[in-house]
């Protein structure tokens, strides 16, 4: 059987340093790399991704970017224009482009509705517009949870439901328990002991993932916090140095799955106040190392959760101290919390996320026939 021919577009390598959309890509690409029922090209543009370095790509692989002569900020919105010496060919973007080549197929990966949620101006209708181009000239559309489905149908009606598929985001195996030995190094990497601090990971800067509300929990709660993850500006350190204190908060950047997997095994609790999300894979990780999680009801965030955290309606910083102080303090209900996470992020694996992806671009193929 010949193999399919996929060519994949790795903008959003260049789009970011690190990021979650970049770790869907990565889990996907080294196993699309060992795949022998696939020959894939790729369209490689410069970039300091951290993921992107530890993927083995043949040069001899690499297609040349017709759009090299443009700026980054330009190239992201244009289509590239791509030769197959293939009579059937798929094209899938890690960000939104495609290609009108009559002989390629495109599928599109809809992680979130953020833009069309909580932006305005011109990014949100340019981010929109291609967006929609995408999904208007893509074969199948896959979308990284049913929520992200629901979105899909109401911002875009006439997609019909046999062009989209759920395929739900991995989590790594890096994230596991560690032993008592293994999470004395807790010391090493924060000034705070094991359980006695709140952990928070992931972006700050959005309004819809509630940081600040977190931080008036940990001030009426008394916790210490441990934020994880992009570059601190001087207004939110100031922020929290008069709602904390400078030595009741510490920010970690560049943090590997090794460290993150300690931070989350000796936290006190992992809290996700986040009222907006495609997926949530941090969640996930929480989970499978055994650190309680606080959550909204919001979204995709319950449909990830499982039952399998502290989940609030209405959230609130209030709602999220009495949780730390009141709930975590029982052992006996931490304890079934941790229990059930472990049985829930059983449910999602980047080897399922992988083959699922597999069988998408199987059906495109099927179409060409």
């Amino acid at each position: 059987m010949a193999k399919k021919i996929i060519i994949i577009d790795n903008i959003i390598f260049s789009l970011q340093k690190h990021g979650g959309i970049s770790v869907v890509w990565y889990e996907l690409l080294i196993r699309m790399l060992e795949d022998p029922d696939f020959e894939c090209e790729f369209i490689d543009l410069p970039n300091q991704n951290s993921l992107r370095a530890e993927l083995d790509i043949p040069s001899i692989n690499i297609l040349k970017n017709n759009l090299s002569y443009l700026p980054l900020q330009i190239q992201r919105y244009v289509n590239p224009k791509v030769n197959s010496t293939s009579d059937k060919c798929i094209f899938h973007s890690s960000y939104f482009r495609t290609t009108s080549n009559a002989n390629i197929m495109n599928v599109t990966t809809i992680h979130d509705f953020t833009y069309e949620y909580f932006f305005c101006g011109l990014a949100q209708r340019i981010h929109m517009f291609q967006k929609r181009n995408s999904i208007e000239h893509s074969k199948k559309i896959i979308c990284v949870s049913e929520n992200t489905k629901y979105d899909l149908f109401k911002f875009h009606p006439q997609i019909k439901e046999d062009q989209v598929e759920v395929v739900y985001n991995g989590v790594s195996d890096d994230y596991c328990i560690l032993n008592h030995k293994e999470r004395l190094l807790i010391n090493e990497l924060i000034p705070f002991k094991m359980n006695e601090y709140v952990l928070y990971v992931g972006d700050r800067k959005s309004e819809y993932k509630n940081f600040k509300m977190l931080v008036e929990a940990c001030n009426i709660s008394k916790f210490p916090l441990v934020i994880v993850g992009g570059e601190p500006s001087k207004l939110e350190e100031s922020f929290l140095n008069e709602k904390l204190g400078r030595l009741k908060y510490i920010h970690l950047i560049g943090i590997d799955n090794s460290k993150l997997n300690l931070l989350y095994n000796c936290a006190f609790s992992f809290v996700y106040p986040s009222l907006y999300e495609g997926f949530g894979i941090p969640i996930l990780e929480a989970q499978k190392a055994g650190c309680p999680v606080i959550c909204s009801n919001q979204s995709s965030i319950p449909e990830v959760a499982g039952n399998a955290a502290f989940i609030i309606d209405d959230i609130s910083a209030l709602k999220i101290a009495d949780i730390l102080v009141e709930n975590l303090s029982r052992s006996d209900q931490t304890n079934k919390i941790i229990d059930e996470g472990f049985i829930n992020a059983k449910r999602f694996s980047w080897d399922k996320c992988y083959q699922q992806t597999k069988q998408v671009y199987s059906d495109v193929y099927s179409s060409f026939e």
